[in-house]
């Protein structure tokens, strides 16, 4: 028996070893040996300790946690796909997977659906947000994870799932007979006019065929013949296939124009990309609208367009993220993403914020310092800066939200909210249109004070922390009763903060109970109300000498800092669960 299993780690020596070889052939002769040796030592030590160990082992899981450990000393987008999680590496690069077109959620002992997509199998069974699942197929629900209930309601395409659900204004639970199919989540999630003159693109990911999205997009608004400009909305964009970003740039610039180069330790990946089409309008004013949450190739579309000085770039500072990665096929249906290249925009600038290859000893990060912070010049002469993301030609300050109504979401009282308004009323105005009253307003507060609602403040939680390093000094005796006095007066003044932040609490609000009639086309349309930056991209636009001028002019820029904004709107908004 040990001579079996000794052969086999032989065999995948000689596997290994022969991967080896691909290295020599890229000329990396030095490392041969290096390489050779601990790919044996790592066999041996590998085929030890599931032989000698004392409790049985999962050799897949152990090999699995090895890799993803070694992979995050390179940086946090070289990644390992097994053979078994290929399907969310698919919809990660082509927005495709087969399941019903759904969010879930963890609620208690079950699991929720979260949100429905408009147009798929969940929507079209009638599956709302709010829904409990009680069964699958038969099989209670009941204390399984989002995990768990994900791998049911995924499956190949053209197959049934049914579902037993609760639902809130419902006697009986409601069976469900579900046709899966293939799901393909658009990258551009809206487009519409947002002023009688002005168009607006959202683009949310940079999956297969996004260009191909925006381009129809885009011709769609041309149709109007009130529409004279653009507003590309990348906030929240975190990127994806660089490919896609050229041809959305080509859409707005000369066929032969510089978008992106890349640098890679390989010559092959020493590129310069360059539209390659005739543009759809080379000349319509634009906007691009960028915050903390837009990196990758919306950093190349942002950039590009500001380098060579083809639209205005209003918001935050992006995340600054100027690394290209590509896949490798391995054995056994597995794939690799790493890193392979650095992108520089047409001005010559990397963005790349954070410095991976030099990590603090305690495998930290930091930015990349000053000192290595070069300027660079658009077009029209304009100074712009690498190392830290993509600087705003017209800055908004992000919008911070209130600990309270990160509590209120977290802890799914404005979802549930939704749940009981939905039930209540059966239609609502269009979601441009759609406002709560403030009697409202009222029953939410109602609601709320009804649930036993509490939360920590940042100012509680600071005097907690004080109390503690007073009573480490040996100090507390003396202020305890001032400290608990003060802290009284806190707790008494969250009582009122349902109303003091009721302008930011009611707006998600009403996001959310559009999304319950209108999907999410109406969950954006209701968030483009009051949004901060969409106004100051229409007032632009309908300024012309003002986007001349920002576009002309030379000033003295200042160089980036990469400080992270604190909690926004968007970020509360990230995860809905998982996709279904």
């Amino acid at each position: 028996m040990m001579k079996k299993i000794a052969g086999k780690f032989k065999l995948l020596i000689v596997a290994l070893l022969f991967g080896g070889y691909a290295f020599v052939s890229y000329g990396f002769v030095d490392n041969y040996f290096e390489i050779s040796k601990n790919l044996d030592i790592f066999a041996s030590l590998f085929r030890e300790l599931n032989i000698y160990y004392v409790d049985e082992t999962n050799p897949g899981e152990l090999m699995k946690k090895g890799i993803d450990n070694m992979l995050a000393s390179l940086d946090p987008y070289t990644n390992f796909y097994p053979e078994s999680e290929i399907e969310d590496y698919r919809y990660m690069t082509s927005g495709q997977y087969d399941g019903i077109g759904a969010l879930i959620h963890q609620d208690d002992k079950y699991v929720v659906i979260s949100e429905v997509y408009e147009g798929f199998p969940a929507q079209k069974a009638d599956l709302r947000a709010g829904d409990k699942i009680l069964k699958i197929n038969n099989i209670d629900a009941m204390g399984k994870k989002t995990d768990d209930i994900s791998k049911f309601l995924k499956g190949q395409a053209n197959t049934t799932i049914k579902l037993l659900i609760e639902r809130e204004g419902e006697k009986k639970p409601i069976e469900k007979n579900i046709n899966r199919e293939e799901i393909k989540i658009k990258s551009v999630s809206y487009s519409g006019m947002v002023a009688s003159n002005i168009g607006y693109i959202k683009l949310t990911g940079f999956t297969k065929n996004a260009s191909g999205e925006v381009k129809e997009a885009l011709q769609n608004l041309k149709k109007n013949p009130e529409f004279k400009s653009l507003v590309l909305d990348l906030r929240g964009n975190p990127g994806g296939l660089l490919d896609e970003a050229v041809d959305i740039v080509n859409d707005f610039v000369e066929k032969g124009t510089e978008v992106v180069s890349t640098r890679g330790k390989i010559k092959e990946w020493d590129k310069s990309y360059k539209a390659a089409n005739n543009p759809t309008d080379a000349t319509i004013p634009i906007t691009v609208l960028v915050d903390r949450g837009s990196a990758s190739a919306s950093e190349i579309v942002s950039g590009s367009l500001q380098d060579l000085d083809r639209g205005v770039v209003i918001g935050q500072r992006s995340y600054g993220k100027g690394l290209v990665q590509n896949t490798r096929p391995l054995s056994y249906n597995a794939q690799l993403k790493l890193t392979v290249a650095k992108y520089y925009t047409p001005s010559g600038r990397c963005i790349q914020a954070l410095d991976y290859s030099h990590r603090n000893e305690d495998g930290s990060v930091d930015k990349v310092p000053d000192s290595l912070i070069s300027a660079f010049k658009t077009k029209n002469g304009r100074i712009v800066y690498d190392g830290g993301g993509i600087a705003p030609d017209i800055a908004i300050e992000a919008q911070k939200y209130s600990t309270i109504l990160a509590s209120l979401v977290t802890k799914n009282l404005v979802f549930n909210f939704s749940t009981t308004y939905r039930v209540n009323h059966p239609n609502i105005a269009p979601a441009k249109e759609f406002r709560l009253t403030d009697a409202e307003y009222e029953e939410f507060v109602n609601y709320v004070n009804s649930k036993n609602f509490d939360y920590t403040t940042k100012t509680e939680k600071a005097l907690d922390e004080f109390k503690e390093d007073a009573k480490a000094d040996k100090s507390l005796d003396e202020i305890n009763a001032d400290i608990d006095a003060l802290k009284a007066k806190i707790t008494h003044n969250k009582k009122s903060d349902l109303n003091k932040f009721k302008p930011e609490i009611k707006q998600f609000l009403e996001e959310e109970i559009a999304s319950r009639y209108y999907f999410q086309n109406g969950r954006l349309e209701a968030g483009l109300k009051d949004d901060p930056e969409l106004t100051e991209a229409i007032a632009v636009l309908n300024d012309k000498d003002r986007y001349t001028k920002v576009l002309t002019t030379i000033v003295k820029a200042e160089k980036p800092l990469y400080n992270p904004d604190k909690t926004k709107l968007k970020d509360l908004k990230k995860s809905k669960g998982s996709e279904n």
